[in-house]
Parts: C-alpha cells; sequence; structure tokens
C-alpha cells in the first residue's frame, strides 16, 4: 500500500468505525432498543425514547470538538486521531456488553446513554481530524477529493451495519435477536478498532502542523482565536452542514421505522433499501469532492441543496406507494443527492480556516451542527409525524435545507484559494 492509499485508509476508516458504530445503534433504536431499554413504555414511546438516547451521542459531539480540536491544534493530528479512535471503540464494545432493562432495572438505560455521551465526543473529535489528515497530506489540485475519504465513512459505516443487522436478523429468529442477537455488532467493532489502528500507525504528522509546530506558531488557545478571529466563517461552514446533517438522519435512521412501523413493510425490504442507497453513498462522495475541485465547492454543493429541496417534497409520496421499485427510487436517490452536498462538505469546512485553528474550528463548526440538526432530527420527525402527518416531516426537512441553501448563497469559493 503507498503512502496515498494508507492516508486515504486512515482518514476512512475512523469516521467508517464511529458511523458504523453509530449507524448500529440507529437500526436498533428503531427496531429492538424500544423494547429491551425501555420496555415499560408504549411502542411509540419507547421509540422516541430511543431516538432520544440516540440525540444524546450528538449533544456531545460539540464537547469532544472542544476538547480534541484543542489538543488536534496544539498537539497535532496523529496522537488525537488514535485517542478518539481507541475511545469510540471501548464505548461500543461496553455497549454491546450492557445489561437490559429487565436485567437490570432504570441502570441499563443509565448506562446507555452515558456511553452515548462517550461515543458522541469521540466521533466530535473525530471527523476534523480524519479530514485534515488527507486534505494536509495531499496537494492542492486535488483537496475536495482528499478531504472526501473521510466523508465516506458514513455511508461505508452505515452499509457495514445495515447489512450485518440485516444478515443476523436473517439468520436469527425474532426472539434470539431481542435476546442476545442485537449484541453481536457491537462486539465485533473491535475487529475494526484494531485495523484502525494499525493503518494510523504507519502514517506521519501532516507537513502544514509540522511547519507550524517549527516555526513556534501553535496557539496555545485555537477555540478562543477561532470565536474571536473566524466567528463569521463558523457560522457559514455550520449552516452549510445542517441541510445533509439533517437528510443524512432522515434517510439512515428515520426511513427504518417509518418502514417498518407506519407502513408495515418487512424488515428486510428497509434495510436493503438503506444498503443500496448507503452504497451508493459511499462510491458518490469521493466523485462528487473531486468534481468540486473542477467546478468549485459551491456548485456542487448548491446543486446538491437545490435537488435536496425537490426530493424532500416527493420523499414520502414515493414511499407511500409501497411499490419496492418507487421505494428504493426515493431512498437511493436521496443517498446519492446527499453525497452531492456531502462530497465538498469536508473541504468547503476546513478551507475556511487557518491551520492554527483548522482542527479546532472545523470540529466546531461540524459538531454544534448536530445539536440542532442531525441528533435531535429522528425524534422531531417522529414527533411532527405523529401530530401532523407525512407533510410537516417534509416541510421540516426543506427548511433546513433552506437555511444552507442561503449560506451557499453567501459563501466564498474556497477551492482556489492557498489552504492558508
Amino acid at each position: 500500500m503507498n503512502d496515498l492509499r494508507r492516508i486515504a485508509a486512515a482518514s476512512m476508516i475512523g469516521t467508517t468505525l464511529e458511523y458504523f458504530d453509530f449507524a448500529v445503534y440507529s437500526a436498533l433504536s428503531a427496531i429492538v432498543f424500544n423494547r429491551i431499554f425501555f420496555p415499560t413504555f408504549d411502542p411509540t414511546v419507547g421509540t422516541i425514547l430511543a431516538f432520544a438516547t440516540f440525540a444524546v451521542g450528538y449533544l456531545s459531539r460539540p464537547l469532544g470538538g472542544l476538547i480534541f480540536g484543542r489538543l488536534g491544534d496544539r498537539r497535532g493530528r496523529r496522537l488525537v486521531l488514535t485517542a478518539t479512535l481507541t475511545l469510540m471503540g471501548l464505548s461500543t464494545l461496553l455497549i454491546g456488553l450492557l445489561p437490559t432493562y429487565h436485567t437490570a432495572g432504570v441502570i441499563s438505560p443509565a448506562l446507555l446513554v452515558t456511553l452515548r455521551f462517550v461515543q458522541g465526543m469521540a466521533l466530535g473529535g473525530e471527523w476534523a481530524g480524519a479530514v485534515l489528515l488527507s486534505l494536509e497530506h495531499g496537494s492542492a489540485a486535488h483537496r475536495g477529493r482528499d478531504a472526501s475519504w473521510a466523508n465516506m465513512g458514513p455511508a461505508l459505516g452505515t452499509l457495514l451495519a445495515t447489512g450485518l443487522v440485516a444478515l443476523i436478523t436473517l439468520v436469527q429468529s425474532a426472539d434470539s435477536f431481542q435476546s442476545w442477537g442485537w449484541r453481536i455488532p457491537f462486539l465485533l467493532s473491535a475487529a475494526l478498532v484494531g485495523f484502525g489502528l494499525w493503518v494510523r500507525s504507519g502514517v506521519d504528522e501532516t507537513p502544514p502542523f509540522l511547519k507550524l509546530r517549527a516555526r513556534r506558531a501553535v496557539v496555545d488557545a485555537p477555540i478562543r482565536e477561532a470565536l474571536r478571529l473566524y466567528w463569521r466563517r463558523l457560522l457559514i461552514a455550520a449552516g452549510a452542514r445542517i441541510g445533509p446533517d439533517v437528510q443524512y438522519s432522515m434517510l439512515a435512521v428515520f426511513t427504518l421505522t417509518y418502514l417498518t412501523k407506519s407502513l408495515h413493510q418487512p424488515l428486510a425490504l428497509a434495510l436493503t433499501a438503506v444498503f443500496v442507497g448507503g452504497a451508493c453513498n459511499a462510491l458518490a462522495v469521493p466523485c462528487f469532492g473531486a468534481l468540486s475541485d473542477r467546478f468549485g465547492r459551491r456548485p456542487v454543493y448548491g446543486g446538491g441543496v437545490v435537488l435536496g429541496l425537490g426530493w424532500a417534497l416527493l420523499y414520502f409520496r414515493l414511499l407511500d406507494s409501497l411499490n419496492l421499485a418507487l421505494i428504493l427510487v426515493a431512498v437511493v436517490s436521496g443517498f446519492l443527492i446527499h453525497a452531492m452536498m456531502y462530497g465538498p462538505q469536508a473541504a468547503f469546512i476546513t478551507e475556511q480556516f487557518p491551520t492554527k485553528v483548522r482542527y479546532a474550528s472545523s470540529s466546531l463548526a461540524y459538531t454544534t451542527v448536530g445539536i440542532v440538526g442531525g441528533g435531535p432530527a429522528p425524534l422531531i420527525f417522529t414527533a411532527l409525524m405523529r401530530s401532523h402527518g407525512t407533510t410537516a416531516v417534509s416541510a421540516y426537512m426543506a427548511a433546513v435545507l433552506g437555511v444552507s441553501a442561503a449560506v451557499i448563497l453567501i459563501a466564498r469559493e474556497t477551492s482556489r484559494l492557498p489552504l492558508e
């Protein structure tokens, strides 16, 4: 494996693992966690509580972004990425060993919430470092493509998680899956952690950070400097992210619940649709990242936002048809439109900031959006559908995409600018 391939793999493996863990939890929140961790509530309320626990992982991301972002700008990208990968792996492994509510009572969901909090912290510090590992090692002409390797992680993680959950549900009875089968994906994540640590051990610190340290220009308080000097760019980066963040929660999390609980479709169908969509997303992300190197970040990103607005209004009509082909079209097209935004997103966000505050600033912009975006989105979708139906859900999806559209219109083009 040459250096560029190893760097791409090192950038990709962390986000793949961490979104694998998130996707496993998301899928199980939709199909089993309401019964094994929140069994004293009716199924709908139990699902809402499971999604609320899912949101905890987003609420803790900014804390992880603050802690690890500061360390990444002071101590280096490589050291922090090893720590975040290890932390995520251990917390996920422990979720697989948790007692259920029937065994431990309220201690069980309390421990689940605690481990979800730790997971979120790890992911909050992981994303920016994974992007910078490939972007800062790469060339100026291919920053969009190089940065996008880390953004393949969510799709690859979702792909692995969905495929594994689908396989387990196919070979196990419903009772066995609820009893112990749900633990298997969490326990298997230990293998991904070991592989990820091995890959990252062979990657050096990034050249821009080494130059910064050689000039003794490392900033003592990168977060404070980012908030003081680059707050407008922080708002632009966060605003651009909120639309695709919420859309991903719709596709990867809420779709499973809607198809199985509301439309009473087989779980295998729902998992297959998300699996195929995730595969298309994984392949498309670097393609759109590369296109943003040629045509610019704003045209590619903005095109995805515009298509997303139309998709949001049609999504539930296609699902409600109960036609397998139309369901696949709805989910796959949604994932491809998301890739159109997510491909250039990593470069667009990190290019807003200079090396001295790039890790902390990118982490802050990326993670804070989760508090109002992707984290509570499944909970909001469920509540809106329960009270106003799917029209309200589509309107909410269109509204957050509208925010991203407005931000892209006023943002500067960064693809041709020097990294500093």
